[in-house]
């Protein structure tokens, strides 16, 4: 008898240490269908299916401030052009989505190699509109959910904070035409993606549009228009009152809002007003210096920290964060940043750590938008190669890069 209890005592121990990586969810929610497991030598999988075996300290919401909140987010990747891959095409199967702008599907390995570098955020864009269903209800379709509840368990059990968003979604097009319709659409699918994971803890933050902007316009990258950023702040409202009418743990579920386009510049964060309650996030999105950074048709391939012509953006960049956010006790997530392969690796390197350490003096997360391509095609001029991780093998083509971004996180 004294060994049965001693053995018992010991699997529990066991259980116990596997599941306190991340922040499992809510028993409920625990779904024991095999072919929704990835690998069988996935670390997920050891996490029982009997709710009475799940250790109450591994779903808790921690509630903290919005500075111990960055400070544990630090250094974080994007796994673009996947769950968002197509522009969310109809009659397309999940895989299918993944796969179509030449991505692999995402892998627990990928996911390891992030936690293992230490990156500490993984952002999730997703487009969900070929897989919703027609008004009034905007069904999303269960095999899309669960698939994307798959690949951030993938984060969430491995201890990654995970920012779950709404990407390419070509119907939020800021207008008063179009408001009300697409309000409808946006708060249908918030309601049941808020609603399938409302047991999850505070490591997974939900960001509620992704670059809204008038797609196409004039202005589409200049500020828009004032009718435009009107409309973006009220999807804004929105957006957070569907997810806190929810409940659960999503009456304090970290929300992200963002500006027109996602833009730092004015006047995009004049007008832009944050909705009312507690645990909200602005979600930024820069890629500086431009030339550099962004624009594969400029020839400018150097970056030297000492010169202030190659880092007077960024720091105007921040500048005008602090004063309009940070300053106020706003604070800001960047969602996507980087610096495209000019075959400049030394370059690319030295930009990341300025850019990093200029954020994180001010309390701000920054998040390597990666879309999976690591040299441009010179068919291709506009193609902007973003890669740094070799998805199929899990290997980093640039460790320089992602190791720089994290050792400013520390």
């Amino acid at each position: 008898m004294k060994f049965a209890k001693i053995l018992a005592l010991l699997l529990c121990f066991a259980l116990f240490a596997g599941v306190t990586a991340g922040c499992n969810k809510t028993p409920e929610e625990i779904d024991p269908d095999p072919e929704l497991i990835a690998d069988e030598n996935d670390p997920a999988d050891e996490t029982p299916d009997d709710p009475e075996n799940i250790n109450e300290d591994v779903k808790e919401f921690r509630e903290l401030t919005a500075a111990e909140l960055m400070s544990e987010m630090g250094a974080g990747w994007n796994i673009g052009n996947t769950l968002d891959g197509g522009h969310g095409r109809r009659g397309v199967t999940p895989e299918q989505q993944e796969r179509a702008w030449g991505n692999p599907q995402t892998t627990p390995e990928m996911i390891d190699l992030l936690v293992d570098t230490g990156f500490r955020t993984l952002r999730v864009p997703v487009t969900w509109y070929g897989f919703m269903g027609d008004a009034p209800d905007f069904i999303i379709e269960e095999v899309f959910m669960d698939r994307v509840q798959e690949v951030v368990d993938y984060g969430i059990d491995r201890g990654l904070y995970v920012i779950l968003n709404m990407h390419h979604e070509n119907w939020l097009y800021p207008s008063e035409e179009n408001y009300e319709e697409a309000k409808a659409k946006l708060t249908a699918a918030w309601t049941q993606i808020g609603d399938r994971f409302s047991g999850y803890c505070e490591k997974l933050i939900f960001e509620g549009m992704n670059e809204p902007r008038l797609k196409g316009h004039a202005d589409e990258w200049n500020g828009g228009t004032e009718e435009a950023r009107d409309v973006i702040n009220r999807w804004n409202f929105a957006f957070v009152e569907a997810v806190r009418a929810l409940g659960g743990n999503n009456d304090k579920r970290w929300l992200m809002v963002t500006t027109h386009a996602a833009a730092s510049y004015e006047p995009q964060i004049t007008d832009f007003i944050m909705p009312d309650g507690d645990n909200l996030i602005v979600s930024i999105h820069q890629y500086l210096p431009h030339r550099l950074a962004l624009d594969p048709r400029s020839s400018m391939d150097e970056f030297d920290p000492e010169n202030e012509q190659h880092t007077r953006d960024i720091d105007s960049m921040f500048e005008r964060l602090d004063n309009r956010f940070i300053s106020q006790g706003i604070f800001v997530v960047m969602g996507e940043m980087g610096c495209i392969n000019k075959d400049n690796l030394e370059a690319r390197v030295a930009a990341t750590r300025y850019y990093a350490e200029a954020a994180a003096a001010l309390g701000i997360s920054c998040l390597w938008w990666d879309n999976g391509i690591k040299e441009r095609n010179p068919d291709r001029r506009d193609e902007e190669a973003f890669g740094i991780m070799d998805r199929r093998a899990a290997e980093w083509w640039f460790p320089e890069i992602a190791e720089a971004l994290v050792e400013v996180y520390g």
